[in-house]
């Protein structure tokens, strides 16, 4: 009983909102994701319910035991009723066994289903939905709410059938015994119930303050281990200001704790208390009517034994609706993502990229960013109310061409709107007027798939996973050979570098390519652009942030990644782009010089600034571009 009461209690602790209201569009939305298992739950509700007709068979073959022995009966009338327990006994083990076996493969098969979609959903979202999220938001659906939403199926669901069915047949058969008995008996229920909904509230409190203190003292954690951020405690932190804070929120959680355990323990003594006050209760007045002689010995152990099945099924239902109210929440907070709407979508009727060179062209695009409203969860970004703020221009009616083959180049100051223009081309957001056109083609009119196969870029920060050389590189191009992996790191010249690591191309760059130099990483991302084989290439101020000598052997790679390709350059250095076909000067998210090197010059206008400024404090030095 003590058991069954207490996964009632943690239900309660893990419920938020007991009085919500069950949306019917959830529960739909819950029925189509169980639709598919709907056999397995079918036979597990059967066996779920059979079980529970078991548990009621022992106390009543246990009560013919006794009245045989009591009686003076034949030896036959104990064995047989001990042989049926044991084959009941045997009969409940393995159908338990088979239901939990088809519990976990629901659950495990509903978790499965829920983060499939929820994953494949996220990969959806525009580039803005990840820079607003908090990662840990975002993970924290994809583990605890499914797992909050699978517990509906393989628990609550069973639960309540079993405990229904259970309680029916107890209370059908003690009241069939004495009715007397059993009404005096359920008397005690409220002094076993209530106090655990009081305290129910109660953990569920302390619970969530716990779970405050815990994230809090993660994201301390996550934030100081990772490369970065180790790095700026060194340089800047203080070890024992860290040591002192992290201390004392490990303290709070220690205390948080204890209290926790201690009400655990005060609610486990008290259904501990009642249960053997309810047991004193059917033995004495079942003690007192059988020496009267109203009641025979076997039915008063029947009642004791059947009131254990009473009281548990009677508290775990009592809790049902929290439970179950517990799992809604979990499913609803995993639907807020499922309902996020994409802003970049394909059309049914996308065609892909046409073959060979293909052009780049920018026609009276105009852009602003989305508002947080459109990409994001307040839930997910952990604020009140979503920032509002959005739509804002920041391009203004950009037109160029880049034909095949040749390179246009983007200057202009920071916050112009060069790396906008960039994020355009490969579709990570839409305009909102005019067309981005590849090959003659908007980009909307254009399978996502023949986009990727045809854009490349390389920022200047190139991102890697903390896997190794081979799964980096192999992302652009999973089919590519051993041949034409080495082949893509000799062009980019880290051939030799990758040879002389101790596990070679299965050597763990660690993470976001921690483990490499700056230049070395970069080279790896045109590494993995050159597997890749795009026609088109994007160099958002691939080389900014390198010193000399790193910037001349990505300069180097960057050549063999431009040969023969379309080309959209952002410039960090002025004198990497003077043998561009076209540059383009950027400020204020319009485009107001266009020309070559020497014809920008001659003009004297912004770009003959900005080279006049960057070159008289000295060829690469750094200029605000």
């Amino acid at each position: 009983m003590e058991v069954t009461a207490w996964t009632s209690m943690h239900g309660m602790v893990n419920a938020r909102q007991e009085r919500r209201r069950i949306s019917r569009a959830s529960l739909r939305r819950i029925a189509a994701f169980a639709r598919p298992h709907r056999r397995g739950l079918a036979l597990f509700l059967v066996l779920s319910s059979v079980t529970a007709l078991l548990a009621v068979a022992s106390p009543v073959l246990a009560s013919r035991v006794v009245s045989a022995v009591v009686d003076g009966r034949e030896a036959s009338g104990v064995v047989r009723p001990a042989l049926l327990i044991a084959a009941v006994a045997v009969a409940e083990a393995g159908l338990g066994l088979l239901a939990r076996r088809l519990s976990a493969a629901l659950g495990e098969g509903l978790i499965l289903d829920l983060r499939t979609a929820v994953f494949d959903h996220v990969q959806r979202m525009p580039v803005a939905f990840f820079t607003r999220t908090r990662t840990g938001a975002l993970v924290s659906r994809l583990g605890n709410d499914v797992i909050g939403a699978q517990r509906a199926f393989s628990n609550t669901l069973s639960g309540v059938v079993g405990n229904t069915v259970t309680l029916l047949v107890a209370l059908a058969v003690m009241l069939g015994i004495s009715w007397r008995i059993t009404l005096l008996a359920l008397l005690l229920l409220p002094v076993f119930v209530v106090p655990a909904r009081r305290m129910g509230t109660r953990m569920a409190a302390m619970q969530r303050e716990a779970a405050a203190l815990n994230a809090a003292m993660n994201t301390q954690m996550t934030e100081r281990f990772s490369a970065p951020g180790a790095t700026l405690v060194k340089l800047f932190g203080r070890p024992a200001d860290e040591s002192a804070e992290f201390a004392a929120r490990a303290g709070r959680v220690r205390d948080i704790g204890i209290r926790t355990a201690m009400a655990q323990s005060v609610f486990v003594t008290a259904l501990t208390l009642v249960s053997a006050l309810a047991l004193a209760l059917v033995y004495g007045l079942g003690g007192y009517h059988a020496l009267r002689g109203s009641l025979d010995a076997g039915s008063v152990v029947a009642l004791a034994l059947l009131l254990t099945r009473l009281y548990a099924p009677l508290t775990a239902l009592a809790g049902a609706r929290v439970e179950v109210m517990s799992a809604l929440v979990s499913f609803e907070r995993v639907f807020e993502i499922l309902d996020l709407e994409p802003l970049i979508a394909q059309k049914p009727d996308a065609v892909a990229v046409p073959d060979g060179p293909v052009s780049v062209e920018f026609d009276r695009v105009s852009f602003g960013y989305p508002s947080a409203d459109k990409v994001s969860l307040a839930s997910l970004e952990e604020v009140a109310s979503l920032d509002a703020r959005g739509g804002t221009r920041v391009l203004h009616e950009v037109s160029f061409r880049a034909e095949p083959g040749r390179m246009v180049a983007l200057v202009g100051s920071s916050g112009a709107g060069k790396s906008t223009i960039a994020q355009l081309l490969p579709r990570l957001y839409d305009t909102d007027e005019g067309a981005v056109r590849i090959g003659g083609l908007d980009v909307r009119d254009l399978t996502a798939e023949s986009i990727r196969d045809t854009v490349g870029m390389v920022t200047q920060d190139g991102h890697l996973f903390h896997e190794s050389v081979r799964s980096n590189l192999l992302l652009a191009r999973p089919d590519a050979t051993e041949e034409e992996v080495w082949e893509a790191l000799r062009r980019s010249r880290l051939d030799d570098l990758v040879a002389a690591l101790p596990d070679g191309l299965d050597t763990i760059v660690g993470e976001r390519g921690y483990r490499l130099s700056g230049g070395e990483r970069q080279r790896l991302t045109i590494a993995r652009l050159l597997l890749a084989r795009q026609r088109v290439v994007i160099l958002d101020e691939a080389t900014a942030h390198l010193d000399s000598t790193s910037e001349a052997a990505v300069q180097d790679a960057l050549a063999e990644a431009l040969a023969g390709r379309t080309a959209v350059v952002i410039a960090h250095r002025l004198s990497t782009v003077q043998a561009a076909d076209l540059i383009l000067v950027v400020e204020d998210g319009r485009i107001v010089e266009r020309g070559t090197h020497a014809e920008l010059l001659a003009a004297g206008g912004r770009y003959e600034e900005l080279y006049r400024t960057q070159f008289a404090a000295g060829e690469g030095a750094p200029a605000a571009v």
